[in-house]
């Protein structure tokens, strides 16, 4: 019996290596991978001894050969196949043990070119991995060290059954899918096409308490190079996830230090400020009751100064890029069931050009579309009454306008001094969902913008807006009454300014 081994990955190598030659196996393997076996005192052959052929173009080509990829395709149970093996003397290889260059973690690097990326792109490693996974019945296929000790556990009883192999089949060409979806989705680079094919690489992070609703199973799975990582509290549910999502995507979107307070997906409380506890203070003063059970985000170190502010609020979740040691410590101590998440910053955060690939599962497919990424020197106030706004309006416009977005429509947001006042969401009516906003803001209400996510079909909002004392709104336009609008707007000496594109969020 031989195994060929040649792993990136080279845990647990030495030690399934020994486990197979106690077991009769011959071990083949190249580079690396052949030297840690052998520092290990494992008797191993190289490749180019089966092959009568050395490695050639700095190592690109190595396995590529019949003599190993006949011994792994022959089928075993076709006796033409095993009678060709002895005539061309190529002998079988029962086992392959294989996993991939570190591509993912190369492109992650800082400053890596397109020759470093190219250059660890596998190819015998996938080729050998497909083979001897396409030849399961006969061929035993690893590219998980965790798996090891189950083969070597089950190869003492006797042998792997069919179901076991198939098993690490299906897992093999998972994983050359996963390898190969994060070549081409680094090659692709250019977010604003779409492709005519797409695939998605993840892998599983963790399993959850439960889906939407307690009956449903649900797990979490993240892009390959995505998720944030536990400190601590409670396991996490299928709808924190969510809402934690949701509060990390609003809390990133600014390049100012900014904080979001969410509750189901939308944000009760955001406010931006230089002192990141200060911008938790203004979030939460947003809607302090609806804060209650909500999901904290923050897009800069908590400080220990905003957890000592947290302290008083129960909270599900916390999300940040980092924590100061004594935050964690008290957010640890005294919210012990507070689940408490470090997430790293999306590539190209703070940057005008931030942008990535949004995905909605619909039944039969997926709804694919580029994120509502809209950098603020791109958006378009034009100004369509008497009076313009002023700095300080044209700032919190700016702001609510980017917040607007965030909130599921029909969406209707106030805002001033870089901070919700008032929010209304998900109304059908989207005068309905102005009158929620006025009554969270109340007396707020007065010396805010107004912000909505689409068109106002009617000059209602605008009328009601002046009631609560609004001075300047900005909104897409394109209605067929947007004149109602304008006029009433100058009526009640409101400036008003439109953008030309709308944040619909469903």
């Amino acid at each position: 019996m031989r195994a060929i081994i040649s792993v990136s990955d080279k845990t647990g190598v030495a030690e399934f290596a020994r486990g197979l030659v106690k077991l009769g196996y011959e071990i083949i393997s190249t580079g690396h991978t052949k030297k840690a076996i052998e520092e290990a005192g494992v008797l191993v052959k190289s490749v180019s001894d089966i092959t009568g052929f050395p490695e050639i173009l700095d190592g690109r080509v190595k396995t590529l050969h019949p003599m190993v990829h006949g011994g792994i395709l022959a089928r075993r149970d076709l006796p033409a196949h095993m009678k060709e093996l002895k005539e061309k003397k190529i002998e079988k290889i029962d086992l392959v043990a294989v996993n991939l260059y570190p591509f993912v973690q190369t492109i992650a690097k800082e400053g890596v070119t397109l020759t470093d990326a190219l250059e660890n792109i596998d190819i015998g490693g996938p080729t050998m991995i497909r083979a001897a996974a396409k030849n399961f019945p006969g061929v035993i296929i690893v590219v998980d060290p965790n798996d090891y000790p189950v083969v070597l556990e089950k190869l003492e009883k006797g042998d792997l059954p069919l179901e076991e192999r198939r098993r690490l089949a299906q897992k093999a060409f998972q994983h050359t899918a996963i390898y190969d979806t994060a070549i081409a989705q680094y090659l692709r680079k250019d977010e604003e096409n779409l492709p005519e094919e797409l695939t998605i690489a993840m892998r599983k992070r963790y399993g959850l308490r439960y889906g939407e609703n307690p009956h449903q199973k649900a797990a979490f799975y993240a892009e390959v190079a995505a998720g944030a990582k536990q400190l601590g509290g409670k396991e996490l549910s299928f709808n924190n996830i969510l809402d934690a999502d949701a509060a990390w995507g609003a809390a990133v979107d600014y390049a100012a230090p900014t904080v979001a307070v969410i509750k189901h997906t939308n944000p009760c409380g955001l406010a931006s400020h230089n002192d990141i506890a200060e911008a938790y203070k203004r979030a939460f003063s947003g809607d302090e009751v609806a804060a209650y059970g909500g999901i904290v985000a923050a897009n800069r170190t908590i400080t220990l100064a905003m957890a000592e502010a947290m302290r008083p609020v129960f909270y599900e979740i916390v999300v940040a890029p980092g924590y100061e040691p004594e935050a964690l410590n008290l957010l640890k101590e005294k919210k012990k069931d507070l689940r408490i998440l470090e997430a790293e910053l999306p590539p190209g955060f703070g940057k005008e050009e931030y942008g990535y690939i949004d995905y909605r599962r619909v039944k039969g497919g997926f709804l694919v579309q580029n994120s509502d990424s809209v950098p603020e020197n791109k958006v378009e106030m034009k100004v369509v009454t008497r009076r313009a706004p002023t700095a300080k309006e044209k700032e919190d416009l700016l702001f609510a306008w980017r917040a607007v977005k965030h909130v599921k429509s029909n969406a209707i947001l106030l805002a001033k001094d870089k901070m919700i006042t008032g929010m209304g969401a998900g109304q059908p009516s989207r005068i309905v969902s102005a009158q929620i906003a006025g009554e969270k803001a109340g007396a707020k209400a007065k010396g805010s913008v107004l912000a909505s996510d689409a068109m106002f079909p009617f000059g209602d909002v605008v009328e009601l807006a002046a009631k609560l004392g609004v001075t300047a709104i900005i909104q897409p336009g394109g209605s067929i009454r947007d004149q109602d609008s304008i006029d009433a707007a100058n009526k009640y000496n409101i400036a008003m300014v439109m953008t030309g594109e709308r944040h619909f969020r469903h």
